[in-house]
């Protein structure tokens, strides 16, 4: 059995790329990713982090993506 770690906003910023935490709190906020809260502090899931990635929804809507020609 695996165990699903918890990761704070910085190192889930991390685990996606490198990128700031600021786009990981819009999508807490937008609820583009779930949140566990370990009492006043906010976790996220690996496992939620592996389904974003596999849903490949990176933060664009579809009237921002490209659209083939």
């Amino acid at each position: 059995m695996s165990e699903d770690r918890l990761l704070n906003v910085k190192d889930a910023a991390v685990f996606l790329g490198g990128i700031s935490a600021y786009p990981v709190n819009a999508w807490l906020s937008k609820g583009k990713l779930r949140r566990t809260k370990i009492g006043t502090r906010t976790m996220i899931r690996e496992s939620e982090l592996e389904r974003f990635i596999a849903e490949g929804d990176g933060g664009k809507s579809e009237r921002t993506r490209a659209v083939p020609r």
